[in-house]
């Protein structure tokens, strides 16, 4: 992994999200994960998850563009807007008033529409061959009916699997021990490394060799993000809903190149 040199430092790293989605795929998952209804969101609640999730994002040093900044205020405006008194509907100017969460249940449903349209778009047998996909009929024959297709994790489905991991890492006993300075590009090589010797690994797994320290976990987190955008790594899970698991693939000649990777200048 010699070549692979970049900024290695998690303050220098920057994980520049328009690669990965943007703030109304950010509450569309949110909806989803919460199992609500998008045309009765509980703004109290979803607001609460979004802001979480952008307090986490800046933490990792993630490019959180003014975008989901905007989106955090109009929630917080919805949210204080369905905290005041509705006016009397038996008065005389007292008409029916919009919902204040009508117009972002607009867009988020516009924008779901464009994304299936968009997926639609996409060559189907080019994904298959790209991507861990449901194989043939042949596969799927063997597995049983108990077989579920995996499908690839975007960033917010790690960055909740990633809470899950913090969470329960304040839950367990603290160890005083000197905490381990690593890179990120030292990390990459562990888990690749790691991958090297075994079909896949628990996205879970790869936060339990180390000291156990929120510095450790973020390095490692930034260290799959990283690898990710290289097409080092790929993540999946079975439905969308069972444990996250990581493979290592053949690096193809269109992968990106490394942060500040000479190749990449002008």
């Amino acid at each position: 992994m010699a070549e692979l040199d970049f900024e290695s430092s998690p303050d220098a790293y920057q994980v520049k999200l328009d690669t990965f989605e943007g703030p109304l795929d950010l509450l569309l998952h949110l909806i989803r994960t919460s199992e609500v209804n998008i045309y009765d969101i509980p703004i109290s609640i979803i607001t609460e998850q979004y802001l979480k999730y952008i307090e986490l994002m800046q933490e990792l040093n993630l490019d959180v563009a003014g975008e989901f900044l905007v989106m955090a205020a109009t929630l917080i405006h919805i949210k204080s807007r369905t905290l005041l008194p509705r006016p009397d509907p038996t008065q005389e100017d007292g008409g029916p008033e919009e919902d204040p969460r009508e117009a972002l249940v607009r867009r988020l449903l516009e924008h779901q529409k464009f994304k299936a349209a968009a997926e639609l778009l996409h060559d189907r047998e080019t994904l298959r061959s790209a991507q861990y996909m449901r194989p043939d009929s042949r596969v799927a024959d063997a597995a049983g009916d108990e077989y579920e297709p995996e499908l690839e994790v975007d960033l917010f489905g790690l960055l909740a699997a990633f809470r899950g991991v913090l969470e329960r890492a304040t839950r367990r006993p603290r160890m005083v021990i000197p905490p381990e300075q690593m890179s990120i590009e030292d990390r990459m090589r562990q888990v690749l490394g790691r991958l090297s010797e075994t079909e896949a690994l628990g996205f879970e797994d790869l936060f339990a060799d180390g000291d156990g320290s929120r510095p450790f976990m973020i390095v490692t987190f930034l260290a799959i993000l990283e690898m990710i955008r290289l097409k080092l790594i790929r993540v999946f899970q079975s439905s969308g809903i069972g444990p996250i698991r990581v493979y290592k693939r053949a690096r193809p000649t269109d992968a990106p190149h490394p942060i500040d990777d000479p190749a990449t200048g002008p």
